[in-house]
């Protein structure tokens, strides 16, 4: 009879060390290398993280991360969004390694090697940990979707402002400015 072993937190946090050039997430139980996203959707991501910690930063309001932030999740997920937003009041100062909490906005950008339905399920994931607003990006289609606990998602395009005003009041965004430019 074949036993499973379940892999923890200081598992990843090994591995994570022997292979400092390989992104990784714990879920549930199961370590997953995560693949490098295409140029245009982390040029995406950084676009719409610098444009929250523009907002943020100056009013003082918490901490915006990228891709490399990982999250200790209540369910011993160990997970890392491509943006991530927590409030002040719930992380006073920055953890030297992975955030014991869910962050309050958590936002996935979808590279071309990336399913919708993984990318949809991992923003369900950090809502039933306790986020409060996940967004899922696709540079491709030019829309955003957010997402929020026990509601449908409301779809943006490029004619839309994108606000979070339960998070972030004031802050906005038009959608067609996260897009990579051409020049």
């Amino acid at each position: 009879m074949a036993t499973l072993t379940t892999l923890t937190r200081k598992d990843l946090e090994k591995l994570q060390a022997q292979n400092p050039d390989y992104p990784m997430e714990l879920v549930e139980g199961n370590i997953i290398v995560m693949s490098p996203s295409g140029y245009e959707s982390d040029e995406v991501a950084l676009e719409l993280a610098a444009q929250l910690r523009n907002w943020v930063r100056p009013r003082k309001l918490g901490r915006v991360t990228g891709s490399s932030a990982g999250f200790d999740l209540p369910n011993s997920n160990v997970r890392a969004p491509d943006v991530s937003f927590v409030l002040a009041e719930r992380l006073r100062k920055s953890p030297g390694s992975f955030a014991q909490l869910a962050p309050d906005l958590m936002v996935e950008v979808k590279s071309p090697t990336d399913s919708l339905k993984a990318l949809r399920d991992k923003i369900k994931d950090f809502l039933a940990q306790g986020t409060k607003v996940g967004i899922l990006t696709h540079p491709e289609k030019h829309t955003v979707e957010i997402y929020r606990p026990n509601q449908e998602a409301v779809i943006l395009g490029d004619g839309d402002v994108l606000s979070i005003p339960d998070l972030l009041p004031g802050f906005e965004v038009a959608v067609a400015d996260l897009w990579s430019p051409e020049f």
